[in-house]
């Protein structure tokens, strides 16, 4: 299991302004993620070291998000004024996770300027909106050279503070969460109002940041 990336649901400000503001906080530029057309959702991403990355998102007013259980869940938190959403892990197979939550993945889908396709296939965002510490899973399916890994982050991701329950998390697995799970620092707080991903902290060239 490797953590992939963290999510970012975006307040009344906006994208582009959310956007800017986590420009400032890291010292690095975002990229243009795209539309995700199936899930009613446009973001942008900041490529992380270790193959990972920050998803910065925003729901849009489109049919699909209304249907779409990660359109649904955007537009949630930021109608809670934006926050983090969640973590996702990526696998290699989903079919364990299919076959526990008894339903398929679906398929995401977004394309580049030139033509390209960026697929993958993902699981678990019900759980998520039901239980917020929760991650989702997912499996890339395009080939590493259009995946966000490939591009170079020069940021790390250092820890996440989750409002919830390391044995709730490990059940939801299927593994264990070590206090460093995939050389980042997981650690678990009672929850005190909105469950899930607290803070985010990351190591950049200033020193850490906390967000």
């Amino acid at each position: 299991m490797h953590v992939d990336h963290v999510v970012y649901a975006v307040g009344p400000d906006g994208l582009a302004a959310e956007a800017k503001r986590f420009e400032d906080a890291l010292g690095v530029k975002s990229r243009d993620g795209g539309i995700h057309p199936r899930f009613g959702t446009i973001m942008r991403l900041i490529p992380l070291a270790a193959d990972r990355y920050l998803e910065i998102v925003e729901v849009l007013d489109h049919p699909a998000a209304d249907k779409a259980p990660y359109g649904q869940a955007v537009r949630a938190r930021s109608e809670l004024g934006g926050g983090w959403l969640g973590w996702v892990v990526s696998v290699d197979d989903l079919t364990p996770f299919e076959q526990r939550l008894d339903r398929p993945a679906v398929v995401g889908l977004r394309h580049f300027p030139d033509g390209r396709a960026l697929e993958w296939r993902q699981i678990g965002v019900k759980g998520l909106i039901a239980d917020p510490q929760l991650p989702y899973f997912i499996t890339w399916v395009s080939e590493p050279d259009v995946r966000p890994s490939a591009l170079t982050g020069t940021v790390a991701l250092k820890n996440i503070e989750i409002a919830g329950n390391r044995q709730r998390v490990e059940d939801w697995l299927g593994a264990s969460v070590p206090p460093v799970f995939d050389g980042v620092g997981i650690d678990f707080s009672s929850p005190s109002g909105y469950p899930g991903v607290q803070s985010v902290t990351f190591m950049t060239a200033a020193g850490e940041v906390r967000i």
